[in-house]
């Protein structure tokens, strides 16, 4: 997505350790007028999914995918990462490792929004090693339920996460996928699309 990779080259920064901040328009700050275009460009991309469900994980993707959701006309459930008196019932969890916090996280969702008659399109902001999607994928699998898809807004081609996934057979569509990132030089590669 072309507005996508040129928002990256503008206002996002490159940082050591493969970090790619891009805080200011999708992830602490949101571009609600750019979170529209990515999802009519989700839509587009997934338009004979046969979606029932958008899911993501708390926080950063649910933004995109509640104005996604729109174009499916469909509801958006999030991991959380935590257990709150808000959550009653059984619960679907599993354990994520995140690469931006280098943290472990126990994620749930409760057992009364996803079902075997689901057909869910997953949405996440950024798709590095794959940890955060595989563990949404096992919360859909012991749901019973069925991946519909699988749509990210920035995906680190240089690590091993999309390539995995798409080995698996999932339908995997990233709106921008980054080749190669230089800390020093500011620098940042997108893959032809």
């Amino acid at each position: 997505m072309k507005l996508l990779e040129e928002r990256i080259q503008k206002d996002g920064i490159v940082k050591a350790g493969n970090v790619l901040k891009v805080d200011s328009f999708l992830n602490h700050q949101m571009d609600i007028a750019l979170f529209n275009a990515m999802g009519e460009e989700f839509k587009r991309l997934f338009a004979n999914a046969d979606v029932n469900k958008i899911m993501t994980i708390e926080a950063s993707g649910i933004g995109i995918a509640c104005v996604a959701a729109q174009y499916f006309n469909v509801p958006v459930v999030f991991a959380k990462k935590s257990q709150s008196v808000n959550i009653d019932g059984d619960v679907y969890s599993t354990e994520i490792e995140s690469f931006t916090h280098k943290r472990v996280y126990n994620v749930i969702v409760s057992k009364k929004y996803l079902s075997p008659n689901d057909r869910v399109l997953i949405i996440d902001d950024f798709l590095a090693n794959g940890c955060a999607m595989n563990g949404l994928l096992d919360i859909v699998a012991a749901a019973g339920a069925s991946v519909a898809g699988i749509g990210i807004a920035i995906e680190k081609g240089f690590q091993q996460g999309g390539a995995l996934l798409r080995a698996r057979g999932y339908h995997l569509e990233s709106l921008a996928i980054v080749d190669a990132m230089n800390a020093q030089t500011g620098e940042i590669t997108f893959r032809a699309q």
